[in-house]
């Protein structure tokens, strides 16, 4: 890399805002972990009453990843509100 895009590269750096960062993680990673443990005991719930859909989908996890909906997300992201992945019942 040439002087002048090391250069660039540290203005960018230093002129970079790390409180928005901050801000986003701070509200994502607790969403997540609420999100998780809601939607795991709704699955338990289901579970102990004799629906298995939550298990054979995969849902009775504390993976963050298998209850998100990427647009749900994006919105949480964006406009701070989110949806889950829907699941069907076999009731």
């Amino acid at each position: 890399m040439g002087v002048k895009a090391i250069n660039t590269l540290q203005e960018i750096w230093n002129g970079f805002d790390f409180s928005n960062l901050l801000d986003i993680l701070l509200r994502v990673i607790p969403a997540l972990l609420c999100i998780t443990l809601h939607e795991l005991s709704h699955g338990l719930v289901a579970y102990a009453l004799g629906d298995d859909t939550a298990k054979n989908a995969g849902r009775l996890t504390l993976n963050p990843l298998k209850h998100l909906d990427p647009m749900g997300l994006l919105m949480m992201l964006l406009f701070r509100f989110f949806s889950t992945s829907p699941l069907r019942s076999s009731f």
